[in-house]
Protein backbone atom coordinates (compact mmCIF):
# COMPACT_ATOMS: atom_id res chain seq x y z
CA UNK A 1 0.00 0.00 0.00
CA UNK A 2 2.70 2.61 0.76
CA UNK A 3 4.32 1.78 -2.95
CA UNK A 4 0.81 2.29 -4.69
CA UNK A 5 -0.72 5.37 -2.93
CA UNK A 6 3.04 7.06 -2.66
CA UNK A 7 3.75 6.02 -6.55
CA UNK A 8 0.11 6.70 -7.98
CA UNK A 9 -1.94 8.39 -5.49
CA UNK A 10 -0.78 11.21 -2.79
CA UNK A 11 2.69 11.48 -1.13
CA UNK A 12 1.60 13.57 1.67
CA UNK A 13 -0.80 10.84 3.43
CA UNK A 14 1.87 7.14 2.70
CA UNK A 15 1.89 6.05 6.28
CA UNK A 16 -1.61 6.75 7.71
CA UNK A 17 -3.10 4.93 4.51
CA UNK A 18 -0.91 2.29 4.52
CA UNK A 19 -1.21 1.85 8.40
CA UNK A 20 -5.12 1.85 8.36
CA UNK A 21 -5.43 -0.25 4.84
CA UNK A 22 -3.09 -2.89 7.26
CA UNK A 23 -4.94 -2.90 9.97
CA UNK A 24 -7.98 -3.79 7.99
CA UNK A 25 -6.45 -6.33 6.43
CA UNK A 26 -5.36 -7.49 10.14
CA UNK A 27 -9.08 -7.55 10.82
CA UNK A 28 -9.91 -9.77 7.58
CA UNK A 29 -7.39 -12.21 8.62
CA UNK A 30 -8.48 -12.56 11.94
CA UNK A 31 -12.03 -13.16 11.15
CA UNK A 32 -10.82 -16.08 8.55
CA UNK A 33 -8.60 -17.57 11.13
CA UNK A 34 -8.24 -17.97 14.54
CA UNK A 35 -5.88 -19.40 17.30
CA UNK A 36 -7.54 -22.79 18.96
CA UNK A 37 -6.77 -21.12 21.90
CA UNK A 38 -5.09 -18.41 23.73
CA UNK A 39 -1.93 -18.56 25.78
CA UNK A 40 -1.91 -16.11 29.21
CA UNK A 41 0.53 -15.22 32.07
CA UNK A 42 -1.34 -15.24 35.29
CA UNK A 43 0.35 -15.11 38.88
CA UNK A 44 -0.24 -18.75 38.54
CA UNK A 45 1.76 -19.17 35.60
CA UNK A 46 0.79 -20.04 32.20
CA UNK A 47 -3.12 -20.64 31.31
CA UNK A 48 -5.90 -20.68 28.86
CA UNK A 49 -7.69 -17.47 28.32
CA UNK A 50 -11.16 -17.01 28.01
CA UNK A 51 -12.86 -14.73 25.59
CA UNK A 52 -14.51 -11.53 26.49
CA UNK A 53 -16.82 -10.18 23.65
CA UNK A 54 -17.16 -6.99 23.21
CA UNK A 55 -20.30 -4.52 22.02
CA UNK A 56 -19.49 -2.47 18.27
CA UNK A 57 -20.18 0.69 20.63
CA UNK A 58 -17.48 -0.20 23.34
CA UNK A 59 -15.08 -1.21 20.21
CA UNK A 60 -15.59 2.24 18.15
CA UNK A 61 -14.74 3.69 21.75
CA UNK A 62 -11.66 1.89 22.45
CA UNK A 63 -10.37 2.45 18.92
CA UNK A 64 -11.93 6.36 18.71
CA UNK A 65 -8.70 7.79 19.62
CA UNK A 66 -7.10 6.23 16.54
CA UNK A 67 -9.88 6.86 14.15
CA UNK A 68 -10.32 10.45 14.71
CA UNK A 69 -6.67 11.46 14.72
CA UNK A 70 -6.37 9.24 11.48
CA UNK A 71 -9.29 11.03 9.98
CA UNK A 72 -8.28 14.65 11.27
CA UNK A 73 -4.37 14.17 9.42
CA UNK A 74 -6.63 13.28 6.21
CA UNK A 75 -8.03 15.61 6.13
CA UNK A 76 -5.33 18.32 6.94
CA UNK A 77 -3.51 16.50 4.20
CA UNK A 78 -5.52 17.36 1.54
CA UNK A 79 -3.73 20.14 -0.68
CA UNK A 80 -7.27 21.88 -0.72
CA UNK A 81 -7.75 21.98 3.48
CA UNK A 82 -3.92 21.77 4.12
CA UNK A 83 -3.84 25.27 1.83
CA UNK A 84 -7.08 27.10 3.94
CA UNK A 85 -5.04 26.34 7.02
CA UNK A 86 -2.51 28.57 6.42
CA UNK A 87 -2.44 32.32 7.12
CA UNK A 88 0.15 34.37 5.11
CA UNK A 89 0.96 36.94 8.16
CA UNK A 90 2.10 33.59 10.08
CA UNK A 91 4.98 33.11 7.81
CA UNK A 92 7.75 35.79 7.78
CA UNK A 93 11.21 36.57 7.10
CA UNK A 94 13.85 36.13 9.15
CA UNK A 95 14.90 40.19 8.41
CA UNK A 96 18.66 39.17 9.63
CA UNK A 97 19.10 36.04 7.93
CA UNK A 98 16.88 36.01 5.03
CA UNK A 99 18.70 35.22 1.71
CA UNK A 100 22.07 36.89 3.46
CA UNK A 101 23.44 33.54 3.28
CA UNK A 102 24.59 32.18 -0.36
CA UNK A 103 25.15 28.39 -1.66
CA UNK A 104 28.29 28.22 -3.45
CA UNK A 105 30.12 25.98 -5.97
CA UNK A 106 30.20 22.87 -5.73
CA UNK A 107 26.90 22.60 -3.42
CA UNK A 108 25.15 25.02 -6.35
CA UNK A 109 25.69 25.89 -9.94
CA UNK A 110 25.58 29.68 -9.28
CA UNK A 111 25.62 31.61 -5.92
CA UNK A 112 22.14 30.97 -4.78
CA UNK A 113 20.75 32.68 -1.88
CA UNK A 114 18.84 30.69 1.01
CA UNK A 115 15.88 31.55 2.36
CA UNK A 116 15.04 31.82 6.69
CA UNK A 117 11.33 31.96 7.20
CA UNK A 118 9.66 31.65 10.36
CA UNK A 119 6.06 29.55 9.85
CA UNK A 120 4.06 29.59 12.82
CA UNK A 121 0.85 27.88 10.58
CA UNK A 122 0.75 25.53 13.46
CA UNK A 123 -3.18 24.51 12.70
CA UNK A 124 -1.55 22.84 9.40
CA UNK A 125 0.73 20.58 10.94
CA UNK A 126 -0.56 16.65 11.68
CA UNK A 127 0.22 16.93 15.62
CA UNK A 128 -2.50 19.26 15.69
CA UNK A 129 -4.90 16.55 14.45
CA UNK A 130 -3.80 14.12 16.50
CA UNK A 131 -4.24 16.88 19.45
CA UNK A 132 -7.77 17.32 18.49
CA UNK A 133 -8.46 13.70 17.88
CA UNK A 134 -7.16 12.67 21.53
CA UNK A 135 -9.52 15.76 23.06
CA UNK A 136 -12.53 14.53 20.89
CA UNK A 137 -11.94 11.06 22.11
CA UNK A 138 -12.14 12.06 25.26
CA UNK A 139 -15.16 13.83 25.18
CA UNK A 140 -16.93 10.70 23.64
CA UNK A 141 -15.49 8.57 26.97
CA UNK A 142 -16.94 11.34 29.33
CA UNK A 143 -13.53 12.48 30.79
CA UNK A 144 -14.48 16.08 32.12
CA UNK A 145 -12.18 18.58 30.20
CA UNK A 146 -10.87 19.73 33.85
CA UNK A 147 -9.06 16.33 33.73
CA UNK A 148 -7.57 16.17 30.64
CA UNK A 149 -6.31 19.20 30.60
CA UNK A 150 -4.60 17.95 34.30
CA UNK A 151 -3.24 14.73 32.39
CA UNK A 152 -2.03 17.41 29.38
CA UNK A 153 -0.05 18.93 31.99
CA UNK A 154 0.83 15.81 34.02
CA UNK A 155 2.50 13.87 30.23
CA UNK A 156 3.93 17.72 29.47
CA UNK A 157 6.21 17.70 32.45
CA UNK A 158 6.93 13.98 32.13
CA UNK A 159 8.28 14.77 28.54
CA UNK A 160 9.89 17.74 29.07
CA UNK A 161 13.24 16.39 28.72
CA UNK A 162 12.30 14.59 25.15
CA UNK A 163 11.08 17.92 24.32
CA UNK A 164 13.84 19.75 24.92
CA UNK A 165 16.64 17.18 23.29
CA UNK A 166 14.28 17.37 20.28
CA UNK A 167 13.96 21.76 20.11
CA UNK A 168 17.56 22.38 20.14
CA UNK A 169 18.43 19.38 17.90
CA UNK A 170 16.30 21.14 15.56
CA UNK A 171 17.82 24.85 16.76
CA UNK A 172 21.40 22.71 15.93
CA UNK A 173 20.42 21.65 12.33
CA UNK A 174 19.38 25.45 11.36
CA UNK A 175 22.73 26.59 13.00
CA UNK A 176 24.39 23.93 10.79
CA UNK A 177 22.53 24.49 7.71
CA UNK A 178 22.77 28.45 7.75
CA UNK A 179 26.64 28.17 8.99
CA UNK A 180 27.48 25.79 6.27
CA UNK A 181 28.38 23.06 8.07
CA UNK A 182 26.21 20.45 6.97
CA UNK A 183 27.68 21.44 3.36
CA UNK A 184 31.34 21.23 4.92
CA UNK A 185 30.34 17.76 6.34
CA UNK A 186 28.43 16.49 3.20
CA UNK A 187 31.66 16.79 1.10
CA UNK A 188 33.76 15.35 3.58
CA UNK A 189 31.55 12.57 3.54
CA UNK A 190 32.27 12.07 0.05
CA UNK A 191 35.20 10.19 0.73
CA UNK A 192 33.17 7.12 1.46
CA UNK A 193 32.96 6.53 -1.71
CA UNK A 194 30.69 4.06 -3.67
CA UNK A 195 30.12 2.79 0.10
CA UNK A 196 28.50 6.31 1.03
CA UNK A 197 24.82 4.69 0.43
CA UNK A 198 25.07 2.13 3.43
CA UNK A 199 26.89 4.90 5.89
CA UNK A 200 24.17 7.12 4.70
CA UNK A 201 21.64 5.16 5.99
CA UNK A 202 23.33 4.48 9.43
CA UNK A 203 23.30 8.62 9.38
CA UNK A 204 19.55 8.93 9.08
CA UNK A 205 19.68 6.05 11.83
CA UNK A 206 21.74 8.37 14.10
CA UNK A 207 19.82 11.11 13.46
CA UNK A 208 16.51 9.93 14.82
CA UNK A 209 18.56 8.17 17.87
CA UNK A 210 19.83 11.53 18.67
CA UNK A 211 16.30 13.69 18.04
CA UNK A 212 13.54 11.17 18.13
CA UNK A 213 11.82 11.97 14.94
CA UNK A 214 12.38 10.95 11.38
CA UNK A 215 11.67 14.83 10.53
CA UNK A 216 14.30 16.33 13.27
CA UNK A 217 16.68 13.54 11.32
CA UNK A 218 16.03 14.68 8.08
CA UNK A 219 16.19 18.69 9.08
CA UNK A 220 19.51 18.05 10.90
CA UNK A 221 20.89 15.95 7.74
CA UNK A 222 18.66 16.02 4.91
CA UNK A 223 20.60 19.03 3.12
CA UNK A 224 23.82 16.84 3.41
CA UNK A 225 22.49 13.69 2.37
CA UNK A 226 21.91 15.88 -0.95
CA UNK A 227 25.19 17.69 -1.67
CA UNK A 228 26.86 14.15 -0.97
CA UNK A 229 25.01 12.46 -3.20
CA UNK A 230 25.00 14.95 -5.62
CA UNK A 231 28.55 15.16 -5.70
CA UNK A 232 28.99 11.29 -6.13
CA UNK A 233 26.73 11.16 -8.69
CA UNK A 234 23.95 8.75 -6.53
CA UNK A 235 20.75 10.18 -6.75
CA UNK A 236 19.71 12.74 -4.07
CA UNK A 237 16.01 11.40 -3.83
CA UNK A 238 17.09 7.95 -3.07
CA UNK A 239 19.51 9.50 -0.15
CA UNK A 240 16.91 11.24 1.06
CA UNK A 241 14.55 8.38 1.10
CA UNK A 242 17.26 6.29 2.88
CA UNK A 243 17.67 9.29 5.38
CA UNK A 244 14.19 8.08 6.33
CA UNK A 245 14.26 4.64 6.16
CA UNK A 246 17.43 4.13 8.21
CA UNK A 247 15.86 6.62 10.83
CA UNK A 248 13.04 4.93 11.34
CA UNK A 249 15.11 1.89 12.68
CA UNK A 250 16.75 4.07 15.21
CA UNK A 251 13.30 5.08 16.57
CA UNK A 252 13.28 2.46 19.13
CA UNK A 253 16.38 3.57 20.63
CA UNK A 254 15.38 7.18 20.86
CA UNK A 255 14.71 9.10 24.35
CA UNK A 256 11.37 9.71 24.19
CA UNK A 257 10.56 5.87 22.91
CA UNK A 258 12.38 4.40 25.58
CA UNK A 259 11.14 6.81 28.29
CA UNK A 260 7.44 5.77 26.73
CA UNK A 261 7.45 2.50 26.60
CA UNK A 262 9.33 2.75 30.69
CA UNK A 263 6.50 4.28 31.57
CA UNK A 264 3.80 2.19 29.71
CA UNK A 265 4.97 -0.96 30.81
CA UNK A 266 5.37 0.38 34.83
CA UNK A 267 9.75 -0.02 34.02
CA UNK A 268 10.34 3.29 35.28
CA UNK A 269 14.08 3.48 36.03
CA UNK A 270 14.86 0.60 33.94
CA UNK A 271 15.85 3.05 30.66
CA UNK A 272 18.87 1.97 30.96
CA UNK A 273 17.97 -1.98 30.24
CA UNK A 274 15.46 -1.45 27.71
CA UNK A 275 18.14 0.50 25.55
CA UNK A 276 20.65 -2.53 25.84
CA UNK A 277 18.07 -5.29 25.13
CA UNK A 278 16.92 -3.38 21.47
CA UNK A 279 20.02 -1.36 20.61
CA UNK A 280 21.65 -4.64 18.94
CA UNK A 281 18.06 -5.17 16.81
CA UNK A 282 17.94 -1.29 16.05
CA UNK A 283 21.55 -1.15 14.24
CA UNK A 284 21.24 -4.64 12.78
CA UNK A 285 17.71 -3.45 10.77
CA UNK A 286 19.62 -0.48 9.58
CA UNK A 287 22.56 -2.13 8.60
CA UNK A 288 19.94 -4.40 6.40
CA UNK A 289 18.36 -0.80 5.13
CA UNK A 290 21.70 0.29 4.19
CA UNK A 291 22.37 -3.01 2.19
CA UNK A 292 18.97 -2.48 0.64
CA UNK A 293 19.82 1.14 -0.08
CA UNK A 294 23.31 -0.01 -1.95
CA UNK A 295 21.24 -2.31 -4.14
CA UNK A 296 18.98 0.35 -5.20
CA UNK A 297 21.83 2.72 -6.07
CA UNK A 298 23.76 0.15 -8.39
CA UNK A 299 22.05 -2.87 -9.30
CA UNK A 300 18.45 -1.09 -9.66
CA UNK A 301 18.83 2.05 -9.41
CA UNK A 302 15.61 2.95 -12.20
CA UNK A 303 13.69 2.03 -10.29
CA UNK A 304 14.50 5.48 -7.62
CA UNK A 305 12.40 8.33 -8.73
CA UNK A 306 13.69 11.46 -10.87
CA UNK A 307 13.84 15.12 -8.80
Amino acid sequence: MQFYWSNFQDPGLVDIVSAIFSLLVMVVFLKIWQPSHVETVTEGGAGLSTRHPHSTRRVLQGWSPFILSSVFIFLLGLQAVNTQLKFAPLTFPLASLHNRVLKMPPVAAAPTPEAAEMDLNMLALPGTAVFLGAFIAGGLFGVPMSTMIILLGATIRQLVPSLMAISFMFGLAYITRYAGMDTVMGLTMTRAGWSYPFFGTLLGWLGVALTGTDAGSNALFGNLQRVTAEQLHVSPVLMAAANSAGGVMGKMIDAQSIVVSSVATQQEGKEAAIFKAVFPHSITLASLVGVVVLVYAYLWPGVVPGP
